[in-house]
């Protein structure tokens, strides 16, 4: 699972921000689950910025924000990211010049099912 948070920061607060999102970035690093995080800044305009953090699955990822101290740090910086989608399940993984396709545990009809109604993913997207 991949989480990706859009933030429009003026200059002026750059420096804070970036603090934040340190501590957000220690803070769920160390969940289990947690394979790696990071902040970009906009090369093209210094106000943009974008973290990234990849989780094993759903399960870790909702698991890492349940502490306290992510709740109260991590949370609320997550809140400030642009009003968008921010979590990605991953299709295709590359490395060492290979592709891998990854099946989507998302069933076809998740659009249309309401809550309680389905068991899972029977077939896939």
């Amino acid at each position: 699972m991949l989480l990706v948070c859009r933030f429009t920061v003026p200059e002026s607060a750059a420096e804070p921000f970036t603090a934040r999102a340190t501590r957000a970035l220690e803070l769920l690093t160390a969940q289990p689950g947690c394979r790696r995080g990071a902040l970009g800044r906009s090369t093209d305009e210094a106000d943009l910025f974008v973290l990234t953090v990849e989780f094993d699955s759903v399960v870790a990822y909702r698991r890492a924000l349940s502490p306290f101290e992510v709740r109260e740090h991590v949370v609320p910086l997550l809140s400030e990211a642009s009003a968008e989608p921010s979590a990605y399940e991953p299709l295709l993984v590359a490395g060492d010049g290979s592709v891998e396709r990854l099946t989507s545990l998302v069933a076809r009809d998740a659009g249309t099912v309401r809550l309680g109604e389905a068991a899972g993913p029977a077939t896939p997207r």
